[in-house]
């Protein structure tokens, strides 16, 4: 009776506690997907933060990243990059462009669930990364967390609004330099470690 309990405390701590990520094969495909931060305005491809992350875990990281994109935009283009690159892990950092130009979080908040359930669908694992509100010390805007619980997704809510606290990691007001593309890199590399996908 004594292991049962034991074994029931384990598998309710385990549902109470963090998402976890399936590990990831050799050779298998991870599409970095958004919008400037992700194509890495500001430096050449190689410092891209895709192109860091492909270095650190050997995996190959499709740079999805298309400069100024609206959520709209990357919700229609998001189908076409899973068809050709079936990825295993889709890291979604989008939204930035929707929320400088206020364009509504209720739509962006409908086009990142759409992408997800898209990634989803595809057999894709996903990691959100959240986008900051226009405040100097915001941390992700809320909806990312509430699409994080909804969906049961690993959320990265700190990184970039803590990275763009930042002056000495920017290449201007929104966007990294190639020590920023790198610590964003690390700290996303470090995060799939800790959730079990690397």
């Amino acid at each position: 009776m004594r292991e049962i309990m034991i074994g029931l405390l384990c598998l309710l701590l385990a549902a109470c506690g963090d998402p976890g990520l399936k590990p990831l094969a050799a050779g298998a495909t991870i599409l970095a997907f958004g919008d400037s931060l992700t194509e890495g305005r500001g430096v050449g491809p190689a410092q891209s933060y895709p192109s860091v992350l492909a270095d650190l875990s050997g995996h190959t990281v499709i740079n999805g990243g298309v400069s100024g994109e609206l959520s709209l935009g990357g919700r229609a283009r998001l189908p076409g990059l899973l068809a050709e690159h079936r990825p295993a892990l889709v890291i979604l950092l989008e939204g930035g462009n929707d929320i400088l130009r206020g364009s509504g979080e209720g739509a962006l908040k409908d086009n990142l669930a759409a992408m997800i359930e898209a990634a989803q669908g595809s057999g894709a694992q996903v990691l959100l990364v959240a986008v900051p509100r226009k405040s100097l010390f915001a941390d992700g805007a809320p909806l990312y967390g509430e699409l994080a619980e909804h969906y049961g997704l690993v959320l990265d809510n700190d990184s970039i609004g803590e990275l763009l606290r930042s002056p000495g990691l920017k290449s201007d007001s929104v966007h990294f330099n190639e020590l920023g593309y790198r610590t964003l890199a690390e700290r996303l590399h470090g995060l799939l470690k800790d959730r079990g996908a690397l």
